[in-house]
């Protein structure tokens, strides 16, 4: 596998079934890396994954077949496997997907989360409250991504949660690159801001429009600086 400093994985212990253990370890560094953020594709080696797994290529290979089938990864004869990038076009369908789910998972949490749980926003991510995310734009860039876990998470809907969670990968290499370009950064963290005033209010409507024009923009910000995805 090329360019391993961009994909980390851990190895796995065998428990159950290894090609879930190896799937789920594949996912995750694939989910974890900065796709977007590089020009170069991402080719993963079976030989090497095995190592660093600590398993045989058999599961290796059952988990890629799996991350296929899930539009992961694409398999080409006599070059390997690849881990896929979407065009822009794709991506601002994948942000629109998401902005939909995520705005009625607030609308969602506005009624099921707890006090604690509303309240606890400010406290859980200082990111948004302390000087300019400029200064400190990687530990942002990584609270960015939590927040908009956190707010799928209180929603407490199970099937949004899964429907989001393939898009997470594409979504969150794109919003890591999104926030270096322009003034994105700064308009993101104060609309972060208003989303938990109205979260810790219960406004539900209006949490969920927050949510909803935060993702529109983004798919506007994508669409106009994203000329490096085609």
């Amino acid at each position: 596998m090329s360019n391993s400093d961009q994909f980390s994985i851990k190895p796995i212990v065998a428990s159950s079934s290894l090609r879930t253990l190896a799937y789920e370890a594949l996912k995750s560094a694939i989910t974890n890396m900065d796709l977007y953020g590089r020009p170069d594709e991402v080719r993963l080696d079976e030989r090497k994954l095995s190592q660093d797994l600590g398993v045989s290529r058999t599961p290796v290979r059952e988990a890629l077949t799996v991350l296929e089938q899930e539009g992961f990864v694409r398999s080409e004869a006599r070059r390997g496997i690849f881990v896929i990038k979407k065009t822009k076009a794709e991506i601002v369908g994948m942000i629109h997907a998401w902005a939909a789910l995520e705005s009625m998972a607030a609308r969602l949490a506005c009624t099921r989360a707890s006090d604690a749980q509303l309240q606890s926003l400010r406290t859980e991510f200082p990111e948004f409250y302390e000087g300019r995310p400029a200064e400190h734009l990687d530990e942002y860039s990584d609270a960015n991504i939590r927040f908009h876990q956190k707010i799928i998470s209180l929603g407490q809907c199970e099937a949004i949660a899964s429907l989001s969670s393939n898009l997470l990968m594409h979504v969150r290499g794109i919003r890591n690159t999104a926030l270096r370009q322009g003034e994105r950064a700064e308009s993101s963290i104060r609309e972060h801001v208003e989303i938990i005033k109205a979260l810790e209010a219960r406004e539900a409507e209006l949490a969920e429009r927050l949510v909803r024009d935060h993702g529109l923009g983004l798919a506007r910000h994508v669409d106009t600086y994203g000329h490096y995805l085609d």
